[in-house]
């Protein structure tokens, strides 16, 4: 006698109910058709990518995580060894999980794009135009292992890194020999004159100020 209880089948079917734990009737529409016509849910009744899609392999999944279903064979590896019918966020997005899409070669151009101008590049200076100071430097927090922001500098560009007096007096009054945390603005500004051609200034002198 087969598992399914049919006498002839030779086997077990894909998609098997456990009814000492639940009645046929807590079943969706969907799983009650795949489990009628002996169709494995690899074999999808709906479209892939459908909303009724997802919900039918969530479906089965919870079942199946009870004992209430049993499956077998490639539906068995995508319940166990995946997470389709779940959702997740990406880049504020809700998208299915372990569900290939395929793109277009214009669409992953685009994604390429994005990415990277979406990419910071970390301890390289710029002028800032969010107003209130000059420039701005993307750095790796040590401690939080985050990106952050650190704005630095006048407003008003005034900076004369050309004359020799002037740079002295600055490292003198910030004290920029003792300033080594890249997290503070004053460490920029004390490293101004080193980039300079980043920000567009005419300098020759590399050093502190």
């Amino acid at each position: 006698m087969c598992n399914c209880g049919c006498n002839d089948c030779g086997g077990s079917k894909p998609v098997m109910l456990n009814e000492s734990l639940a009645p046929k009737e807590i079943l969706s529409e969907g799983l009650k058709y795949h489990m009628d016509n002996d169709m494995p849910l690899t074999e999808h009744v709906y479209r892939a990518g459908s909303q009724k899609y997802f919900e039918l392999w969530a479906e089965a999944r919870a079942l199946y995580t009870r004992g209430i279903l049993e499956v077998t064979d490639n539906d068995l590896e995508v319940l166990t060894e995946t997470d389709l019918g779940h959702f997740g966020m990406v880049d504020g997005q809700k998208v299915p999980l372990d569900f290939p899409i395929e793109l277009t070669e214009g669409e992953i151009d685009e994604a390429k794009k994005k990415a990277k101008k979406n990419t910071k590049k970390l301890n390289k200076p710029m002028r800032d135009s969010s107003g209130g100071k000059a420039y701005k430097v993307y750095v790796k927090d040590p401690k939080t292992k985050k990106v952050k922001t650190v704005r630095f500098g006048s407003g008003g560009l005034r900076a004369k890194i050309n004359d020799k007096k002037a740079r002295n007096a600055f490292a003198k009054r910030h004290n920029c020999a003792q300033k080594k945390d890249k997290t503070k603005a004053g460490y920029w500004s004390c490293r101004l004159p080193r980039y300079a051609k980043l920000l567009g200034l005419k300098s020759n002198f590399g050093g502190f100020w």
